[in-house]
């Protein structure tokens, strides 16, 4: 074993099944031998640690079987979170105690800062000798510079969107797929009574997984991000399904990002440290539309952080515990530079994607109708579980 001690944390937005992948972490390591140390606030931790005078309990927490014993029985992480990226720090967010470094480093534009050179040294302060980024693709997008410039790194992958590239699932995409079912369940019954027409938005930037998915199981309409859908069309589905139906309603799901002739999601607010900005709801979008062209009446109900809390599923638990395990042998093995995935239906490691990555997205010739705006249910023999293969 190369490693005697190492450093995790997470990334961007939580998910259910993190806490998972740290105990996990935590309780493989220490069979081997490995000391492990949380990193607190994501990339944060690393860039605003003063590592000099001992841990600081804010940005470092040492990790062992007895504080990590019940965390997986809750979601999010408690670890905690930030959409920090190191090589793009706004100079006024910079700690006081760093401020007299910053002349000697790379302004990547006016206004800020590149904090690797930062980074590495605290990790060489605090003894780190392997990381564990856990994230998706903005976070993993970090790791990779830090394997780059030769410090050792492996990445879990993970997010609802299930888009991170090389990899086939990320942990929190079976978590939220569930709770969407649920929640669609729940509200059908006021959606039928009310005779209107449901419309649900989830997660789904640039990729559809979660809408796909989300109708595959429930059967109603969906809406993807890869295909720009004709609006007459969809109305007139929308009109006939509800005609058709004894109870008089239709419901359909929508990624954050669906888009149909004449309409481009609309953002709003400050971007952050990646670039992204806030989406405008696509689900009042299209719930104006209805309104307004078929003169029906709706139930909006934006599903997005709902999807987000409580404690991982069967299959995030599975994987996180899977994936924490051959994230560390993969360490006891000397590797860097690598990514725990799926791919064709089984567990390996890969290569984190580099910066020439492009977002996973549904394979709309073989997974959505375009037709009839569904998932395509047949011709799956053969097909991993999650039905799309890397290709």
């Amino acid at each position: 074993m190369t490693a005697k001690r190492i450093g995790i944390l997470t990334g961007g937005g939580d998910v259910p099944g993190l806490n998972s992948v740290i105990k996990a972490v935590v309780q493989r390591s220490e069979q081997s031998g490995i000391e492990v140390v949380g990193i607190r606030r994501g990339w944060k931790g690393l860039t605003h640690i003063n590592p000099v005078g001992g841990s600081d309990p804010k940005y470092m927490l040492p990790l062992n079987r007895l504080n990590t014993r019940r965390v997986d029985r809750s979601g999010g992480t408690f670890l905690h979170s930030t959409r920090t990226k190191p090589s793009r720090i706004n100079t006024s967010e910079i700690p006081r105690w760093l401020r007299r470094k910053v002349g000697s480093l790379r302004e990547p534009e006016p206004g800020f800062v590149d904090l690797t050179p930062i980074v590495l040294d605290n990790l060489k302060k605090l003894d780190i000798d392997h990381l564990i980024a856990i994230g998706g693709d903005d976070t993993l997008s970090y790791a990779r510079r830090l394997h780059d410039e030769g410090f050792p790194v492996v990445c879990v992958p993970k997010t609802m969107d299930n888009d991170v590239p090389n990899t086939e699932y990320c942990i929190g995409f079976s978590t939220a797929i569930s709770r969407a079912v649920e929640n669609i369940s729940r509200q059908r019954t006021t959606v039928g009574s009310h005779e209107r027409v449901g419309i649900f938005r989830v997660f789904g930037r640039d990729a559809g997984f979660t809408s796909l998915f989300t109708g595959y199981v429930t059967g109603i309409r969906c809406c993807i991000p890869e295909y720009v859908v004709d609006l007459e069309r969809l109305l007139t589905l929308i009109k006939q399904e509800k005609r058709d139906n004894p109870s008089n309603y239709a419901m359909i799901v929508l990624s954050e990002g669906a888009r149909w002739e004449g309409y481009e999601v609309q953002e709003y607010g400050a971007p952050d440290a990646y670039g992204h900005r806030k989406k405008m709801s696509v689900g009042e979008a299209l719930s104006q539309e209805v309104i307004n062209r078929l003169g029906e009446e709706t139930v909006v109900s934006d599903l997005t952080y709902d999807l987000r809390g409580g404690p991982p599923d069967f299959t995030d638990r599975l994987a996180a515990i899977t994936f924490a395990s051959i994230a560390v042998e993969c360490i006891a093995d000397g590797g860097s530079g690598r990514m725990v995935a799926v791919q064709n239906g089984c567990y390996v490691d890969t290569e984190i994607p580099g910066r020439d990555r492009k977002t996973r997205v549904v394979d709309v010739d073989s997974m959505y109708d375009t037709d009839n705006y569904l998932p395509m249910y047949g011709h799956k023999a053969g097909a991993p579980i999650f039905l799309n293969q890397l290709g």
